[in-house]
């Protein structure tokens, strides 16, 4: 007699188009920060282009196969949120490097590297978290969930010195405006990592 699983399928392939979604969004960051790191910081848009569409198309598979399933391995509204989450880290990437590239001899002096590096480290904790939840380990994804919140505090931290930056006098108004308005785009997308380590952690408090 055959099982419902065996009708219908278990649903594991969302945890694979979850990952895929979590990787997209990690490339995103690390061509983010390797292009900060660079001497000439000049754009490549294509790396943070092809992470966005690569998001795109897995966000268009989950929301597909949550149409097409009887069965999903995790609630669909928590696949749904997750799903949402990791697709606006990208997104807000590409925003940065696409401003960036309109703006950069007003940006010279200023040195964006340790704030992309912390995006970077952000979006690889948000990889493991979402690889990880298969396992339902709690103990595990609290860990990692900490993890999360000391980055994003320490960006909080960071923007307070952005601040004492913007007032010091050595900027002029130009640079002040566009220093403000691209640390609060990084400080964005690291909200957004924060926001899809929450929805995988509330995911494990509800499963383990």
């Amino acid at each position: 007699m055959f099982s419902l699983q065996t009708i219908f399928g278990s649903g594991q392939q969302f945890y694979s188009l979850l990952d895929d979604s979590a990787q997209a969004a990690y490339d995103s960051t690390k061509a983010l920060h390797s292009m900060m790191k660079t001497a000439d910081r000049q754009p490549a848009l294509d790396a943070f282009k092809l992470a966005r569409q690569r998001e795109r198309a897995a966000s268009d598979k989950i929301g597909k196969a949550l149409v097409d399933s009887f069965i999903t391995p995790i609630e669909r509204e928590d696949i749904e949120a997750l799903g949402s989450a990791l697709y606006k880290i990208p997104k807000q990437v590409e925003k940065f490097a696409d401003r960036y590239s309109l703006a950069t001899k007003h940006l010279e002096n200023i040195d964006f590297a340790p704030r992309a590096a912390m995006l970077e480290q952000a979006a690889s904790v948000v990889v493991e978290m979402v690889h990880d939840l298969q396992k339902m380990n709690i103990d595990r994804m609290t860990a990692l969930n900490e993890k999360l919140r000391a980055l994003e505090n320490e960006a909080d931290r960071l923007m307070l010195e952005l601040y004492r930056d913007i007032y010091s006098g050595r900027l002029d108004n130009l640079q002040m405006f566009l220093l403000k308005e691209f640390f609060e785009i990084l400080e964005k997308a690291i909200d957004r990592c924060r926001e899809a380590g929450v929805a995988a952690y509330q995911i494990v408090l509800k499963n383990s």
